[in-house]
């Protein structure tokens, strides 16, 4: 069996503070765990994580609820992050935050109401994973999913040692077993992620301390030669918050949004330039 491609990356000494929030949205209390975000049809698509109900949100870019989508027949354990492609939307129900859950899964949903597809589901699990004791620093919870060609790309939030795994599943329904492909040395959580195909960006959204939020940014990103790679971090300038959701606007421009948090007075919908 092929060895995983182990990508060691030293983290920058000097984060970058030109950066800024240009536009800040609070949002409906019914968003207080939002945790994905996502664009069809210039429409802002978000979902909330752990036991609410299993509920697409439409929303203007004001952050402001325009219509909801039921995903009737599924559970809402830990949704942790949404993606798409031409056809579908993924919601990501893989949060797992002390590593005890065997129900991890990927539901896929007809992006047109209409379509004669189903919803469908992507059960997984991760084959490094033999211990499902309880564990606060966990290594097999994630909230980050990427859409990438016929794969769908996973990014780890390990607690334990403050990097990512890289997994891969392909898009069909069924129950696999996630393939390791790669481990960024983020020295930080992940807590979300996007790729832009068209520049082949990779955007993740990731905390050291819980307090401060950062984007970090991949250029030329391919699973392919993951070897390659390399990354810049920038923070997001807005205090302690909970950020777990990110969307590409243009190469320098992204949709952001928080949860709801003691030290804010709602849930927020950001636009955060570099």
């Amino acid at each position: 069996m092929k060895q995983s491609i182990i990508l060691i990356f030293s983290l920058f000494t000097q984060i970058f503070f030109a950066q800024q929030v240009v536009e800040t949205f609070n949002l409906s209390k019914i968003l207080d765990e939002t945790s994905g975000l996502e664009i069809i049809n210039k429409t802002l698509v978000t979902i909330n994580d752990s036991g609410n109900e299993p509920i697409l949100y439409f929303m203007n870019q004001k952050g402001e609820i325009i219509s909801k989508r039921k995903v009737s027949g599924f559970k809402n354990t830990d949704w942790e992050d949404i993606t798409k492609d031409e056809e579908f939307i993924y919601v990501a129900d893989m949060g797992n935050n002390y590593d005890t859950r065997k129900d991890l899964s990927i539901i896929k949903i007809p992006i047109n109401e209409n379509s004669k597809h189903n919803i469908t589901e992507i059960k997984f699990n991760y084959p490094e994973q033999v211990d499902f004791k309880f564990k606060r620093k966990s290594r097999f919870d994630a909230e980050a999913l990427i859409s990438v060609g016929n794969s769908l790309i996973i990014f780890t939030k390990n607690r334990a040692t403050k990097t990512t795994d890289i997994y891969k599943l392909p898009k069909t329904p069924g129950t696999f077993k996630a393939k390791k492909i790669g481990t960024l040395n983020t020295q930080s959580i992940v807590t979300g992620a996007d790729f832009d195909s068209k520049t082949q960006t990779l955007a993740l959204t990731s905390t050291i301390n819980f307090n401060n939020y950062y984007v970090l940014i991949v250029d030329n990103f391919s699973i392919n030669k993951l070897e390659k790679m390399t990354f810049e971090m920038f923070e997001i300038p807005i205090g302690k918050c909970q950020v777990e959701s990110i969307k590409f606007i243009d190469s320098k421009t992204f949709w952001i949004s928080s949860e709801d948090e003691k030290s804010s007075t709602s849930a927020r919908l950001m636009k955060f330039k570099l």
